[in-house]
C-alpha cells in the first residue's frame, strides 16, 4: 500500500471524516476505508508537523441537538460498523470540526468561515465516500476557489472505480 507522497503546501488546511458505518451495504465500503483510514492517519501526523491544522468534517445524522463529542462517542460504540475507523481516526484536542447536514461539507455550515479564519487558500481533502460525500465537498471547495488536493490513496468509495 503506498502512502501518499505529497509535499504540504501552506496556507493549507486538511479536511478529515469520521463516518457512522451502520448499513448493511456499507460493511463493503468499510473493506476500503480501514487501509484509507491507516493513510490518512499518517498525512494528518505529517499535516500536524507542517503546522497544517485538521478539520473534521461530519454527518450531523439528522440529530440536531447533537455534538462532536457525542459523534465520537457514538461512532466508538460496540457494533457499530464505523468503529475501526473512529479508532485510528480519533481526533485531537486542537483539531476542529464542522457537522453537516448533507452531502457537502459547505452545505448550510461554517465550513467556509473557518477555512477563512484558518487562511486557507488550500485543502487537503480525504475521507469517505468519494463518490458522494467527498465529491459534493470537493465540487463547493472548487466552487469557492479553494485548490485541492485528493491523494487517492486517502478517499474510499463502495467500489474501487
Amino acid at each position: 500500500m503506498a502512502m501518499s507522497r505529497i509535499t504540504l503546501p501552506l496556507p493549507c488546511s486538511s479536511l478529515m471524516s469520521l463516518t457512522i458505518l451502520n448499513l448493511r451495504k456499507e460493511k463493503i465500503l468499510l473493506k476500503h476505508a480501514i487501509p484509507m483510514a491507516k493513510n490518512i492517519a499518517a498525512l494528518k501526523k505529517r499535516a500536524k508537523q507542517a503546522g497544517i491544522p485538521s478539520i473534521y468534517v461530519n454527518d450531523n445524522f439528522g440529530r440536531w441537538q447533537s455534538d462532536f463529542q457525542k459523534l465520537i462517542e457514538r461512532c466508538l460504540t460496540e457494533g457499530v460498523c464505523g468503529k475501526p475507523l473512529t479508532a485510528i481516526l480519533q481526533p485531537e484536542e486542537d483539531d476542529y470540526f464542522v457537522l453537516k447536514p448533507k452531502h457537502s461539507g459547505f452545505y448550510s455550515t461554517t465550513l467556509d468561515l473557518l477555512l477563512r479564519y484558518l487562511g486557507a487558500e488550500i485543502l487537503l481533502l480525504t475521507g469517505v465516500a468519494g463518490n458522494i460525500c467527498a465529491l459534493f465537498t470537493a465540487n463547493d471547495a472548487y466552487m469557492r476557489d479553494y485548490h485541492l488536493i485528493i491523494p487517492a490513496d486517502c478517499v474510499a468509495s463502495q467500489t474501487v472505480k
